[in-house]
């Protein structure tokens, strides 16, 4: 496969899908927020998730980290 008139190479294709892949998915997040909550002896719910959300976007350092965890957000409330 041809991108701008260069041959991509193995190391080239590897680099270009860690970087479209810096955030980890949706379901690996939400995973890493369960844990967390279980471990502190909270109770599982919709209220703790949201709360864990919101308290990470507001830490979040770029904007495509506060899409992601707001993103989440909004799975909560669709049905």
């Amino acid at each position: 496969m041809r991108q701008n008139g260069q041959p991509s190479t193995t190391a080239h294709d590897i680099a270009n899908y860690f970087s479209q892949a810096a955030l980890p998915s949706q379901q690996e997040t939400l995973g890493q927020i369960v844990v967390e909550i279980l471990r502190a002896g909270q109770n599982l719910n919709r209220k703790t998730l949201c709360t864990k959300l919101l308290h990470r976007v507001e830490q979040a350092e770029r904007p495509e980290e506060q899409q992601h965890y707001q993103a989440l957000i909004g799975l909560l409330f669709t049905r």
